[in-house]
């Protein structure tokens, strides 16, 4: 167990921020239109990236291939295209200042891991576990709905509903394994099992999620790059981000986001993905047919089946609680795996297990493995961030072996008892919110 200290303290020798610009026929200077995968430069001045801006993170430094590796592993398609680009061999001089990453044998240790980890299976898709993930969504569904339907029994009522709350929290869990394509392993179907749970079972876009989810992966913490460091207004994880506050209004509210997070900020940020951000993309993109349908479906199945009987403002009043239980369930668990550690400068290029080992955190499984069942395995996030693709059930079986490659390299494996984490988490939204009026509160 690596304490939070020891995280905070180890840093990696910073990498310079690159320059701009060069001659392509030198082979000396890069150009900022480049990607480094493998040893070759690949010119992606022209290439609209279907994933988004997320291939801009690493066109002015740094070795994308652990990255593109670990997006596109399941592709067949994504390795024609990468083939099809203009491409060129690094020279030494780009590969001594860019290639690895500055991290030569971690990152052939990692991809010899990597290696055996595929030929031992890991990576297969397993069709039993996925129909009892699902068999459960559906399972908890029903009871939540059977209770809240019960007539003149609020404790059965407010039970099921608060059980509907946390199964909507647990189709985010899924959605999010559908997203990195590590269920079914078929893209097409995944993005399916994503449109549906994601759609009906939270009301958002998979496709949205997507686009902004993987640049979080790509360079998680990193500040300019991390988008779920861009948290303003309702909340600030890190004090660098906090100093961007300026209104008096805007002050106040994030001195005391940590009794605001939930279920405050949480609502408010579920509310505007399902009210805004994700139907405007889904309209932008032209989805309406596939991802609309979803949430029209989910609404009618709850305004039309769940609250059949009850006034407008009754129903709303409904959402707006199971909304409550869903959204505080999930985006708390999910601040516990990277909101309380340090971040990066943006000029900054780390290896990929340097991401996971320095920005993400490890909750220990708990008596009886609670902790895997209630975060449904994300609770392993250094060995999510290393293989995404992998299906997340096996992230406890192959930790002991990300501890080994972290140890044999000097990396810390910050893992930390649940209750805890969720301590840290909150003090540093309370030290963090104390800050935008330089307060810090004092060391223990």
């Amino acid at each position: 167990n690596t304490s939070s200290s020891t995280q905070s303290n180890f840093r990696p020798e910073k990498k310079a921020k690159m320059g701009k610009g060069g001659d392509k026929s030198s082979g000396g200077a890069v150009s900022a239109k480049e990607v480094l995968i493998e040893g070759r430069l690949y010119d992606v001045s022209n290439f609209k990236h279907p994933g988004g801006s997320v291939i801009k993170y690493l066109t002015d430094g740094g070795d994308a291939t652990e990255a593109f590796d670990e997006f596109h592993g399941r592709s067949r398609k994504a390795k024609l295209v990468l083939r099809g680009l203009e491409s060129r061999a690094a020279s030494a001089a780009v590969m001594k200042e860019r290639g690895f990453n500055g991290k030569e044998a971690l990152a052939k240790d990692y991809a010899a891991l990597r290696r055996e980890l595929t030929d031992e299976g890991f990576f297969e898709p397993s069709p039993p576990h996925v129909a009892k993930r699902c068999l459960e969504i559906l399972a908890m569904h029903a009871l939540g709905a059977y209770l809240f339907m019960l007539p003149e029994n609020l404790a059965a009522n407010i039970a099921g509903l608060a059980l509907l709350g946390m199964t909507s929290g647990r189709c985010g869990w899924l959605m999010h394994e559908g997203g990195h394509y590590s269920l079914t392993g078929q893209i097409k179907w995944d993005r399916f099992l994503q449109i549906v749970i994601y759609g009906v079972g939270c009301g958002m876009s998979g496709a949205w999620w997507r686009n902004q989810h993987n640049k979080h992966h790509a360079t998680p913490q990193k500040l300019k790059h991390d988008v779920d460091l861009d948290t303003l207004p309702l909340v600030a994880f890190n004090e660098r981000i906090a100093e961007k506050a300026r209104h008096p209004l805007l002050k106040a509210w994030l001195k005391n986001q940590a009794l605001l997070f939930t279920p405050v900020s949480c609502l408010l940020v579920a509310l505007g993905w399902q009210y805004y951000l994700h139907p405007r993309h889904i309209a932008r993109t032209r989805r309406v047919t596939t991802e609309g349908a979803a949430l029209v479906a989910r609404h009618l199945l709850f305004f039309g089946g769940l609250c059949a009987g009850l006034t407008w403002g009754q129903s709303v009043g409904v959402y707006l609680c199971y909304d409550t239980v869903a959204s505080a369930y999930i985006f708390s668990q999910f601040a516990m795996s990277h909101t309380h550690l340090p971040v990066s400068e943006a000029d900054e290029f780390l290896h990929w297990c340097e991401y996971a080992a320095l920005h993400t955190t490890n909750i220990k499984s708990g008596p009886g493995r609670w902790v895997d069942w209630f975060m449904s395995y994300l609770n392993f996030q250094i060995e999510h961030h290393l293989f995404p693709g992998m299906p997340q059930f096996r992230h406890p079986m192959v930790s002991p072996r990300v501890k080994a490659l972290f140890e044999k390299h000097g990396l810390p494996y910050d893992e930390r008892e649940y209750f805890s984490c969720l301590k840290d988490t909150w003090m540093n939204l309370h030290t963090v919110g104390q800050s935008v009026h330089g307060d810090k509160p004092k060391a223990e």
